[in-house]
């Protein structure tokens, strides 16, 4: 699901949302019309930092799976 940021044309109210594909066009927070503008969000940068692949990893494990391990990585386990 990605953030798209819209922007109201009735008031110019400019505001983020996550949008499925499946939902109907949302409406302004502020003045609840649903002439809007639609811009793609910023990206979210790579979970690749070792902290973050650390942290996803010990919680996989918690929770019973190691999904995220390659094959030499599950042997040491």
């Amino acid at each position: 699901m990605p953030y798209y940021t819209y922007r109201c044309t009735a008031c110019d109210t400019v505001f983020e949302t996550l949008v499925r594909s499946s939902d109907d066009a949302p409406a302004c927070p502020h003045c609840e019309s649903r002439a809007l503008e639609r811009h793609l969000g910023a990206a979210a940068p790579a979970a690749k930092t070792p902290g973050m692949v650390g942290k996803a990893r010990a919680q996989a494990a918690r929770e019973g799976h190691f999904s995220n391990y390659s094959r030499s990585e599950l042997k040491r386990k």
